[in-house]
């Protein structure tokens, strides 16, 4: 049963330092789910004890005693995968099969992807008459965001365990359920106590407890820009490492000799891709000015046959964003676009038709916009894609680096070399070429306001990992 109103702390499911609890909501009907406590700074001082206690055993365990660990956390979320995929449904509204197969497997891929790296990563090497080791950076305070909730508990968990670090999570108030039961694993798993520890609560009182609190060595932070520069500014007193994955608004360049009706028509699936709701989604689409009413064409047949709905429905491919704050910002950039003359292509306000509750968005895409439109700057966080024209490819590169956003980027063209120049000018953490999906292996993070630091593989692992050079070792 999953424990709503406790939490992880030292390796026990422990009440709360306080009585007070938070209802969470099911964004397909509005109906409530369940109720969750809700931490404070006293039950994250009992956390980040526990995990300084844990850190002085765990930070010595060999490499083959944590990929044992992680092979067993494993072989366990395995067999909670449809409870991870019902929860995820549920609490974020991801359509059922969706949440089950992506959702759930991406969490499990950055598990099975870390045990690769921990196989092979040299921890010292030999730099001239010097040791230079790489050892566990402390105690890490984390805080995850809704929108691919164990996607991002994973590709920070089992790096810092990887590491031979110890953790205080904070996961999202919105998505709660999986946390938990991910939490159950780890302890199935045999996690020894204190290694891990998890507390629910809201960003004010439990995410600013961690980024202030002396005994957290490093805050790992995924969110929006504003709550982690909140986290960044609270952390710099007492000099943490701060680690964020933050917001984007990232360009889908296509230029003139690509297969338009296969670029186009993945492009905008991308966006509707999990309700638009990924920082990463290719959420403006730059095409030759010459060819807009071409792109617009394909792109409202993709949206026209696109199906939002209830998420537990066969037929559903969309389902709605998280919550009535979201869905209210979203319907409000919409009417905006509408307000600065944009061409609306398809969708637009409202809720779907025949859905008068839960938080469904029409999937929508917008054609003419400028770069200097509302819709064009700010993180919609929806299903909502901007079409934007351009003359030539300088003109497409130079939008396409107006922004203060660099997470992600697309390119898609005929000519290889000629992709790859106009990849290498983009300011951005990741760049896919042609529809190619990230590499799971490879770093993930953005340049500017989109964060510092990497996740995913090797540069996951090296971001929990102190440096010392022992002189004089050989």
């Amino acid at each position: 049963m999953v424990q709503h109103l406790k939490f992880y702390i030292d390796g026990a499911w422990v009440e709360p330092s306080q009585t007070k609890t938070r209802t969470v909501i099911n964004p397909a009907n509005e109906k409530p789910l369940n109720d969750i406590a809700l931490g404070n700074a006293d039950d994250v001082n009992k956390a980040v004890a526990a995990a300084r206690r844990a850190f002085e055993s765990f930070s010595q365990t060999t490499r083959e005693e944590r990929i044992a660990l992680l092979t067993r956390i494993i072989e366990v979320y395995k067999t909670r995968a449809k409870d991870l995929g019902a929860a995820v449904s549920d609490e974020m509204g991801a359509p059922l099969a969706f949440a089950e197969k992506m959702q759930v497997g991406a969490g499990l891929g950055h598990i099975v992807a870390t045990l690769g790296v921990l196989k092979d990563y040299a921890f010292e090497e030999t730099i001239g008459n010097a040791e230079v080791v790489r050892e566990p950076i402390g105690v890490v305070g984390m805080i995850t965001p809704w929108n691919w909730p164990l996607n991002q508990i994973a590709c920070k968990v089992a790096p810092a365990l990887a590491a031979g670090c110890t953790m205080v999570l904070k996961p999202s108030e919105y998505t709660p359920s999986c946390a938990l039961i991910f939490a159950e694993i780890l302890h199935e798993a045999g996690v020894p106590a204190g290694v891990f520890n998890l507390i629910n609560g809201m960003g004010p009182d439990v995410g600013t407890a961690m980024s202030e609190h002396p005994g957290i060595d490093m805050m790992s932070f995924t969110g929006s820009t504003r709550a982690g520069i909140d986290v960044a500014q609270r952390s710099a007193p007492t000099v943490k490492r701060v680690s964020q994955e933050l917001g984007g608004k990232s360009p889908n360049i296509i230029l003139d000799d690509a297969d338009f009706q296969k670029a186009v028509s993945g492009g905008v699936a991308h966006v509707f891709l999990n309700s638009g709701q990924s920082c990463n989604a290719p959420t403006r689409m730059l095409v030759p000015q010459t060819r807009m009413d071409e792109v617009m064409a394909i792109a409202k047949a993709v949206a026209d046959k696109t199906k939002a709905g209830d998420p537990r429905a066969d037929d559903t491919q969309m389902g709605p964003v998280v919550n009535e704050t979201q869905w209210h910002k979203i319907q409000g950039l919409i009417a905006k676009g509408i307000e600065e003359g944009a061409t609306l292509v398809a969708g637009g306000p409202g809720r779907p038709e025949g859905y008068s509750a839960g938080y469904l968005v029409r999937p929508t895409i917008f054609g003419n916009v400028r770069n200097d439109m509302a819709i064009a700057r700010e993180e919609v966080f929806g299903p909502v894609l901007v079409i934007i024209g351009y003359t030539d490819d300088e003109d497409a590169v130079r939008m396409a680096n107006d922004t203060p956003y660099g997470l992600a980027g697309y390119v898609s063209g005929g000519d290889k070399d000629r992709v790859r120049a106009v990849a290498r000018r983009l300011r951005a953490g990741n760049i896919n070429l042609n529809g190619v999906p990230n590499e799971r292996t490879a770093p993930f993070g953005g340049y500017k306001q989109s964060g510092n630091g990497r996740e995913w593989g090797r540069f996951g692992l090296e971001e929990y990992l102190e440096i010392k050079a022992i002189a004089g070792f050989h």
